[in-house]
């Protein structure tokens, strides 16, 4: 007898199929068995074997699954809101992505214009502590790596003054739900961002 081919150790495997017969003729089931090289012999499941115990659960179109949440209401609603906030946030959270995380800009090069107008406008205006940011101007927005933790790279507000000061775009798009969303905001911020603040 050939010994059974191995790829990186592993002996192959084939795939089986065989028909499933059950009580109800609508409805006919494909069930996978594996059989290793070595099982030659393993016949495939047939209704000679087959004992009257064996039940076998099927779905159909007049029992569908009961999931009690979607009739509810108030999670309609949620979930209806959920897709708004989502659709309103994630343009500008590519963008900053895009920002921070690609080759599109160097450490410590400034925004394009138009990217700049995006941040300010949809970010660092609903920035907490936005003032302080900003200071006694803001020059320009930079993107560079992280003072204290070398590996991060993020934004930072470069003031008229010549200092520089980082902020969390995760701050802004939170505080700017909160404002826009007040009764789903916090929900929503518990269910989509890592930390809340």
């Amino acid at each position: 007898m050939a010994a059974p081919l191995l790829l990186r150790g592993l002996p192959i495997l084939r795939l089986r199929f065989c028909y499933q017969r059950l009580p109800n003729p609508s409805f006919v089931l494909l069930s996978p068995r594996l059989f290793s090289a070595a099982s030659e012999s393993a016949q495939p499941f047939d209704d000679a074997a087959s004992d009257g115990d064996q039940t076998t659960a099927v779905l159909s179109a007049k029992d569908p699954p009961n999931y009690p949440r979607w009739t509810d209401p108030d999670y309609r609603k949620w979930k209806d809101q959920e897709t708004q906030i989502l659709k309103d946030i994630e343009p500008v959270i590519f963008l900053t992505k895009e920002i921070i995380h690609s080759d599109r800009y160097m450490d410590g090069e400034r925004l394009t214009a138009e990217d700049e107008k995006i941040v300010v406008d949809k970010l660092l205006a609903y920035h907490p502590h936005s003032e302080d940011k900003i200071g006694c101007g803001l020059d320009s927005i930079m993107v560079d790596r992280h003072p204290q933790f070398k590996r991060s790279r993020c934004l930072f507000v470069v003031r008229l003054d010549g200092g520089w000061i980082d902020f969390s775009y995760q701050k802004c798009l939170r505080q700017y739900i909160r404002d826009k969303y007040p009764s789903y905001a916090e929900k929503f911020i518990k269910e989509h961002f890592k930390r809340g603040s």
